[in-house]
This record gives C-alpha cells, sequence and structure tokens, in this order.
C-alpha cells in the first residue's frame, strides 16, 4: 500500500492572502468579532478552505473518533461569505438571541441551520455574532457534542 503524503498546512495568512482585497477585507472584519469574543481553549486553523474554531484534538472524547470538533467557521465559498455558528444548531435559545439581536439590529438573517450568509460585514449584526460566540465554553462544548454522539 502506498504512503499517503501529509496534506501540506496553510496558514490562515496565507489563506486570506488567497482571496480578493474586498473579501479578505470583510472576513477579517468578522474574524476579528469572533477572535475577540472566542472563549479560551479553543484553537484557530485552516480546514480545506474554512478558517475553523474548533476543539483541540487531544480534547475530544476517544470515543468520539471524530477529528475535528467545530465551534464557529468562516469561509468564502462563491459570491457571498458564509459564518457557521455550530452552537446555534444545538440550540433553540441561542438561535432565538441570535434572531433577536438581527432584528433589533434592523439586519435580515439570511440563514441555514447554522449557516449565515452573508456579502459585507455591515450586512451582520456583529453584537449578536459576538455574544454567540462568547457562551458557549469549550468545556460546556464538548459536553454538548458528546451527549450528541452518544444518541
Amino acid at each position: 500500500m502506498p504512503k499517503r503524503r501529509p496534506t501540506p498546512t496553510r496558514t490562515v495568512a496565507d489563506f486570506l492572502a488567497g482571496l480578493p482585497a474586498d473579501r479578505r477585507r470583510e472576513l477579517s472584519r468578522v474574524r476579528a468579532v469572533v477572535r475577540k469574543h472566542l472563549p479560551a481553549g479553543y484553537e484557530e486553523v485552516v480546514e480545506g478552505s474554512m478558517i475553523v474554531y474548533r476543539v483541540p484534538p487531544a480534547r475530544i472524547p476517544a470515543t468520539a473518533r471524530r477529528p475535528s470538533l467545530w465551534y464557529v467557521a468562516l469561509a468564502s465559498p462563491k459570491s457571498y461569505l458564509t459564518l457557521h455558528l455550530m452552537p446555534v444548531y444545538a440550540s433553540p435559545s441561542l438561535l432565538a438571541q441570535l434572531r433577536d439581536g438581527f432584528a433589533a439590529a434592523g439586519k435580515r438573517l439570511e440563514m441555514g441551520k447554522a449557516c449565515i450568509h452573508y456579502r459585507r460585514a455591515d450586512d451582520l449584526a456583529l453584537d449578536a455574532i459576538g455574544a454567540v460566540v462568547a457562551s458557549v465554553s469549550m468545556d460546556r462544548w464538548i459536553a454538548t457534542a458528546a451527549k450528541a454522539w452518544s444518541r
């Protein structure tokens, strides 16, 4: 069997440098909000075509057999940008908080289950996003995921 080549590791700076200037600027504004409000312990990495804030693999329960537990992710897939807020998918109260924050800011929330689509950072209720990001400690997020995995 042939040996697998290791996947080259890209840095966040490399990822951002590969984006057009306008998309880099908008993604960087949202990234700054996420980083400012991110609870302690999560790590920032590039996975595939996304900037991911995840639980370090060493902290994931061995029984989970998953390589990565995402908390928040940012991407620039097509003609829009995306912000993936995983805790919103797991918590109806956080989803309500996010919706209320967007409504109070007079912003339109264009969202799937946990993925918010936007073109400019000004389209987002950044205070509401910061509050959601700050709301779940890493230990609580691991416990939430472990509960879901046990089903």
